[in-house]
Order: C-alpha cells, then structure tokens, then sequence
C-alpha cells in the first residue's frame, strides 16, 4: 500500500520476539508498525494481528507511535494485563529512549519538568502548556555528537503521548525523520536525510506481574 514503510519484514517476525512465557510477551517493534489498529483501515498490520497467529491472544499494555522502534511489553492474559496496567498507569517501569535530534544542543544534561497538553493544535500535536497540562518530566543526557545532529538518552518519568517530541520542540530541537515537530531552529539547521523517525525505545525494566522478579530488556 502507498505510505507503509518498505522495510516492514512480518515474516521475520519471530526475530523481534526477544521473551516469552506464560505471563507476558517482550517485542522490539520494528518501524513502521502500528500498535493498534488503523482507524481508517483495520486490515493493516498491527502488532496483535502479526504475532497473534503464533503467541495466542494477546492484550494490550502500551503503545509507541508507529514510526518509533524499540521496546514493548504486551500480556498474555487478564490477570498479567490488569497488574502491567496498573504498572505504566502509576509510572513504575523505567523507560529509555534513544533520539537523534537536531540542532546541537547548547547543554551535555537538561531536566525538563513541563506540563503537556494532548491535541494542543490543529495538528493534533502535544504542547507545554502551564496552565492546562498534565504533569510531565523527561531527563535528556548527550550520548554522542556528530557535526550537524547530536543522539540524545531520553528517560521519561512519565507517560504523555507524544511527551519526548514534545518536550524536544519546547527546547527547539527536532528528531530526525519527524515531520510533526519542527520547530524554527530545527527547520533552519542542516541535518542529514533519513528514511524513518529516529526514535527508539531502547530499554525497558518493570516487574513481573505474577512473580514480582524486576524484568531488564535491552534493544
């Protein structure tokens, strides 16, 4: 279909399955996948109808938008899933992000603590927004620097859709690959072409829902 990405290998599937048991699946989603069903078009991939198939019935947990790689938990039955809810719903897992931003940032560490507002725009985006937002905090930490872009750690503390794009357009700074949030600064700089929005969940840790072992993935 014109639009989906090319690089979308579903019959590799198995290869981005990292952990399964009774309890619970860990994927690394590729780009390009959609969490949930399109809701203009059901009968496009998403993860439950690719993995179902093989794993079984599968409930829900999080999401990352379908341009973003990286880590996902997903549970493989009620019990599981009502307890990793309950989990990402009070902020227990703890989440990094790899990014690959532009422009340089002036700073090696900054701690953003800016309320965010969903559908803030006529383009749907997330926006600071002090009066009207939920409370949000994301820490970025400079992991390298190239000449015009830099990658960034991103760790969120909490979980506003679209938070790290956000909280980047905020500090004038844009991820490579994503046209939804540019700010000036990142329209102005030059920065290298990429095929894809170069975001990705990068590690996971949260506990066990039925035996309460501290789970670690990394991707």
């Amino acid at each position: 279909m014109e639009g989906e990405t090319p690089a979308l290998e579903l019959s590799s599937t198995r290869d981005w399955v990292l952990f399964t048991d009774e309890s619970l699946v860990v994927i690394n989603k590729p780009a390009g996948l959609r969490s949930v069903p399109d809701g203009y078009d059901p009968s496009l991939p998403h993860i439950r109808s690719v993995l179902e198939p093989f794993l079984g019935k599968l409930w829900m947990v999080h999401r990352l938008d379908k341009e973003t790689s990286g880590l996902m938990v997903l549970a493989r039955d009620a019990d599981a899933h009502r307890e990793l809810n309950r989990q990402f719903r009070e902020h227990e897992p703890i989440k990094h992000y790899l990014a690959q931003v532009a422009p340089q940032p002036l700073w090696n560490k900054i701690i953003i603590e800016a309320p965010l507002k969903v559908n803030a725009d006529r383009a749907h985006r997330t926006r600071v927004d002090f009066e009207t937002g939920k409370p949000a905090r994301t820490d970025f930490l400079v992991r390298r620097r190239e000449e015009n872009w830099a990658e960034l750690d991103c760790t969120l503390h909490t979980g506003i859709t679209h938070q790290i794009r956000a909280h980047l357009y905020h500090l004038g700074l844009g991820i490579l690959g994503d046209p939804l949030y540019q700010p000036p600064q990142f329209k102005a700089a030059s920065k290298p072409e990429v095929n894809r929005m170069m975001l990705h969940a990068s590690e996971l840790t949260f506990t066990h829902p039925k035996t309460g072992a501290v789970l670690q993935f990394s991707a």
